[in-house]
């Protein structure tokens, strides 16, 4: 066989190959809900993500699409998705929560980030969505927080389960504004606590309030219900320059390699189709 002819067989198998891999189904498809409405450092964490998440769709081979129109959360939609992502709030209308635990039921994934838990009773966001927030994520309401958003030393509490495979005993996550709830996840036996802020962090926060720094406790910040396919993390609340009025970001979600691998194994494992 020629040479010139090996080599055009050779530059048809990778055209072939290539289109194949680009034509690939993905593994899973994933969509977003948001709202960036109201907190600048929640604002800020959303386009973080939107910016991250559709990276590591390219490199782990599943789909990405995200949304800040939440009726799209009924039955017809959700039936396209595996894993359904809160980012910052959580469904109002009841339609739209009864999909929502529907398809939690039947089988569906969530993974959630910080302030998409949150319940304070008077507030915008009053915890009047029992099965949310005391059955599904089961922390009840929002208590209190530290501050400023600072990085904490974190410990895996539970290094078998596969969001937290292979990760170091304790590491550092991003800056963020922790938080802490009235539910004790301890005392609830479908609640798995994968990550706690570990005491090394003491004292977590900077102030000024004394109240928003935390000198000793027992926190959980990542965790999963056993009845669900679900992963709730704290994480999710950016630094920025309210205090100078220049609304400058000042920090990252992103900027751990540890708790950015703890996201996509977690990410990974609801796209399993495992509990």
């Amino acid at each position: 066989m020629p040479q010139s002819f090996k080599f055009i067989v050779l530059i048809l198998l990778c055209f072939v190959s290539g289109a194949q891999a680009q034509n690939r189904s993905p593994k899973f498809k994933v969509i977003a809900f948001f709202t960036a409405k109201n907190d600048k450092a929640h604002i800020s964490f959303v386009r973080e993500a939107n910016e991250w998440f559709p990276k590591m769709a390219a490199k782990y081979h599943f789909s990405y699409d995200s949304t800040s129109n939440w009726s799209h959360l009924n039955a017809d939609f959700l039936a396209n998705y595996q894993v359904v992502v809160f980012f910052d709030t959580r469904p109002e209308a009841p339609e739209q929560r009864a999909a929502f635990q529907k398809y939690m039921e039947n089988g569906g994934a969530w993974m959630g980030f910080h302030f998409a838990a949150f319940a304070l009773t008077p507030s915008a966001y009053p915890q009047n969505w029992d099965w949310y927030h005391n059955e599904f994520i089961g922390a009840g309401s929002y208590k209190s927080n530290t501050w400023r958003p600072t990085p904490a030393i974190l410990r895996v509490a539970n290094r078998k389960h596969p969001a937290t495979k292979k990760l170091p005993v304790t590491f550092k996550s991003a800056p963020n504004e922790w938080y802490r709830w009235t539910n004790d996840l301890k005392s609830n036996p479908d609640i798995n606590i994968l990550v706690s802020i570990d005491s090394t962090s003491f004292p977590l926060g900077t102030g000024p309030k004394p109240h928003e720094i935390w000198h000793s406790g027992y926190y959980p910040v990542v965790w999963t219900n056993k009845k669900y396919r679900m992963l709730y993390l704290n994480m999710g609340h950016n630094d920025i320059d309210y205090e100078h009025k220049t609304h400058k970001e000042l920090s990252s979600s992103f900027s751990s390699d540890d708790q950015n691998q703890l996201l996509i194994n977690g990410l990974l494992w609801l796209g399993s189709g495992r509990k």
